[in-house]
Formats: structure tokens, C-alpha cells, sequence
């Protein structure tokens, strides 16, 4: 239990927000259409401060690309390195983050770290800059940056207050989330299942809404829909990444270009692993049947 006095940085931030949402809302919606136009902006905040960790390790990777020293003594990826760690250490003394996130967070970036080893290996895109701080050819921020999509899906389960119906069963999500992961290693050397795996989803999170308060009002959608629209916002991401040269493709040697669109199919599935690895830690007990 938290002692009186010594509230977290989140939830005294979180108690001002709501409180002003509430002062803000008094004042400005007088009507269906500013009432829309109130919950499309809280909507836009709340998911803002779920993408917290994430925003913060993309400004560090756009700040570092334009800015960082090109001859400094310490690599600038050794330096995201440190930078991100600073930021988690951060946002757990403050209680920016809970430790259950903190625990997704831990796993997703060791699941991510190990498939950018194998990844990079087999040339599916490479990290061009030197640096110390490394696994085989993988930089150790890399492991961040997929923690950034962990922390985003566990963040917004608390945020949004998001329950479910037709919760699917968690047994079947693990084994969708292991033939997810294991095909990202094998489709290098059998037959890519990816379209299977794409149809057993859709059987999967088809029949499942998720609901969500983003103000006063809770709303419904399907899960399929919400996966997609999550992997797409990652995708826009990745190009942010990729413009600053975080890591490339093949592609992208003799100069930036858009990220393939059909890397939207990877993030699809990649945010499936890491929204069961959220809901192994705390997805039942919020769900409805």
C-alpha cells in the first residue's frame, strides 16, 4: 500500500489531469458536437501519455540522428543505450511506471533482443553505426524499442480502463503468441505460415470487443481492428526510426525511403505477442465474459 504523502509522480499527474478534464469539460462542451470534439482530445491525451516510454525513446532517436556529435568519444548507440535506461530508471523511482509494466517491459525486451540477434544475423536489416555496448551485431537499445511496444499495450490496459468480452481463452492465445514467434525464425528456412497465422487471428480476436473509456462514455471495438490500428501506428514509428538511422533495411543502404508497407503485417503480429504477454500478467482478472 502507498503511504499517505508520498503519492507517484503518475498518480499525482494523473489525479491533476483529471481533475482539470473535469474543469475543462464544464467550460468548453455546451453541445453534442463540442462533446465529440472534448472526448476526441482526451482520447488523443490519454493515448499520448500511454506512448510515454515510446515517445521518449523516439525523440532520443531523432534528437541523437540530428544532433549528436559525430566524433564524440562515447557511440551515439551506446549512448541510447544509457539514455534509455536513465528513462526507465526514471519512470520507476517517480512510479511513472508500475512494476507489473515494468515486468512486460523485461520481457518483451529479452523476447525482442533474441530475434534481433537472429534477424541481423541473417540480414534482414543491419544497426550502421559502431558501438560497445552489443549482442553479436544487435546494439542493446534495440531491446528498448520493442520494450516501448510492451509498455504501450500494458499502459493503455490501465489508462483506458479497457475490459473484453469474448475474451479468448489465454491457453490459445500462447500458442497463437509461440507459432507467431517461432515462424519469425523458421520462414528463413521452411514454408512462412504468416497467412495462416493471420487467419487463425482473425478466429482468435474476431469475436472479441474490447471497451474503453476515453471520457465520460465507455466504447466498444472489435480486437482485430484495434491490433491493426496499433500496428499501424508503430509502422509510422519505424519509419521515424529508420529516417534516423537507428537501424536499416536493405533497402534503405543508398538512402532513406519508406519502411515496405508490408512490414505492417510483422508489426501485426509482433503486437500479438506482446498483448498476450500483457494479458498472461494481468488480462484475465480485467476481462468480462
Amino acid at each position: 500500500m502507498q503511504k499517505p504523502g508520498r503519492g507517484s509522480a503518475r498518480l499525482k499527474f494523473e489525479s491533476w489531469l483529471h481533475a482539470r478534464r473535469e474543469a475543462w469539460r464544464a467550460a468548453f462542451v455546451h453541445g453534442p458536437a463540442t462533446a465529440f470534439l472534448f472526448e476526441f482530445v482526451s482520447f488523443g491525451i490519454k493515448q499520448a501519455w500511454a506512448c510515454l516510454f515510446g515517445g521518449l525513446m523516439l525523440a532520443l532517436l531523432v534528437g541523437t540522428f540530428l544532433f549528436y556529435p559525430a566524433h564524440a568519444s562515447l557511440a551515439r548507440y551506446d549512448f541510447l543505450v544509457i539514455a534509455a535506461l536513465a528513462v526507465q530508471v526514471m519512470m520507476l523511482a517517480t512510479r511513472l511506471e508500475t512494476w507489473e509494466e515494468a515486468r512486460v517491459i523485461f520481457a518483451f525486451h529479452v523476447v525482442g533482443t533474441v530475434m534481433e540477434v537472429f534477424k541481423t544475423g541473417v540480414g534482414s536489416w543491419i544497426y550502421p553505426e559502431p558501438s560497445v555496448l552489443r549482442i553479436a551485431g544487435v546494439p542493446l537499445f534495440s531491446g528498448f524499442m520493442y520494450a516501448a511496444v510492451g509498455s504501450y499495450i500494458a499502459r493503455i490496459w490501465r489508462i483506458f480502463g479497457i475490459t473484453f468480452t469474448r475474451f479468448p481463452p489465454l491457453w490459445l492465445q500462447g500458442l497463437l503468441a509461440a507459432a507467431i514467434y517461432i515462424n519469425f525464425f523458421t520462414h528463413h528456412y521452411l514454408p512462412d505460415i504468416r497467412l495462416g497465422l493471420f487467419a487463425a487471428s482473425l478466429l482468435i480476436y474476431g469475436p472479441c470487443t474490447f471497451h474503453f473509456r476515453p471520457d465520460l462514455k465507455v466504447r466498444s471495438w472489435n480486437a482485430v481492428i484495434g491490433l491493426i490500428l496499433v500496428a499501424l501506428f508503430i509502422w509510422f514509428a519505424e519509419n521515424l526510426g529508420t529516417f534516423a538511422r537507428a537501424w536499416i533495411y536493405p533497402v534503405q543502404h543508398d538512402g532513406w525511403r519508406a519502411v515496405p508497407i508490408s512490414k505492417l503485417g510483422s508489426w501485426y503480429l509482433l503486437i500479438i505477442i506482446s498483448f498476450v504477454l500483457v494479458a498472461c500478467i494481468h488480462g484475465e482478472r480485467k476481462s468480462k465474459a
